[in-house]
């Protein structure tokens, strides 16, 4: 017989599974409206629940993969009638963020993003690496059905990989960043200004570079370096969806660069753009992050030091941390 905290701990599990199945299926559902038609199959440039699905075991635990499989199971049957290949399908959209998990838990990945190697990790091991468990699985499923040619497997799974990989890239560090946001202490009137009018012109310039036929689509760089600057994360993070969101809907509707391309040249300035626009916001928010981590440790350890030196010798006067600038210097 289970005992009462055996029974509550599987009731907040067994909330916690449909909480996600929930989720996953919302944002299965957003993500089905950018998708679009690669050799006859049905996929997704952007896809959200891979993201979700990453943070989801991140936070929770293991323990909700039910919640995922449940979810990729109600985005299949909502879009059309559940067939014995579709198992293979959602197997394949369960296993690989469940791999994924496991392979940054061995790395020692940090949800704070702090360091450039968690950014490294979650880029090349959560996104790259564990996508291809969910790409492989899928597009050989519906080879073996027969719902898509043998010679059009490689050109499918490109786009099913780099779709799912982008999930991850784009919402994982969007999700960990909300989750560890603070705000800031007796906040002033700049300090709400800034981040609107950070994604005003991140929004504006994305806007210009899809709507023109000039190659303008490097313009949003210098924004998501402002963001990462500045804001780090949760800066960066939102930046990165916003573009991402913008020039999806910008490829499928065939404007300003997608314009007179064929589908697979769209698919690869498309990819190419979102892809280095996740990893500019990334990796250099955990870049800044970790330098900033790392000064404090430096001031922390040195406010120590000064306490022992003022408790071995009390009768000298107490040293200034951060010390006060040279004349040499304050020539400069």
């Amino acid at each position: 017989m289970l005992r009462p905290p055996d029974l509550r701990r599987l009731s907040v599990l067994g909330l916690q599974i449909l909480a996600v199945a929930a989720v996953y299926l919302a944002a299965g559902r957003i993500g089905l409206l950018q998708q679009v038609v690669v050799a006859g199959a049905k996929v997704t440039p952007l896809w959200p629940p891979t993201g979700i699905a990453v943070t989801c075991l991140l936070l929770l635990g293991l323990g909700v993969w039910p919640g995922i499989a449940l979810g990729a199971f109600l985005v299949i049957a909502t879009i059309g009638p559940v067939h014995p290949s579709s198992i293979g399908i959602i197997g394949g959209n369960t296993l690989a963020p469940l791999a994924a998990c496991l392979i940054l838990r061995r790395v020692g990945f940090r949800i704070e993003l702090d360091r450039l190697r968690d950014g490294l990790a979650l880029v090349f091991l959560g996104a790259l690496g564990g996508m291809l468990i969910s790409a492989t699985i899928g597009t050989c499923v519906l080879v073996w059905d027969g719902s898509l040619p043998l010679h059009s497997f490689w050109s499918t799974w490109s786009a099913w990989w780099t779709g799912d990989a982008m999930g991850v890239l784009v919402f994982t560090p969007l999700l960990l960043a909300l989750r560890i946001a603070r705000m800031p202490e007796d906040p002033g009137a700049f300090d709400w200004v800034e981040p609107l009018l950070l994604l005003a012109v991140t929004a504006g310039v994305t806007v210009v570079a899809t709507s023109t036929h000039l190659s303008l689509l490097f313009l949003v760089f210098p924004v998501l370096i402002w963001a990462a600057l500045r804001y780090q994360m949760i800066g960066a993070a939102p930046c990165v969806l916003l573009v991402s969101v913008l020039t999806v809907a910008a490829a499928r509707d065939h404007t300003g660069p997608f314009d007179n391309q064929g589908l697979v040249a769209e698919m690869v300035v498309l990819q190419a753009l979102n892809g280095c626009a996740a990893l500019t916001g990334l990796l250099l928010s955990a870049i800044i992050a970790e330098q900033k981590s790392t000064y404090n440790r430096i001031e922390q350890a040195c406010l120590g030091l000064a306490e022992v030196v003022a408790r071995l010798a009390p009768g000298e006067p107490a040293a200034q941390w951060p010390p006060p600038p040279e004349d040499g210097d304050r020539d400069q």
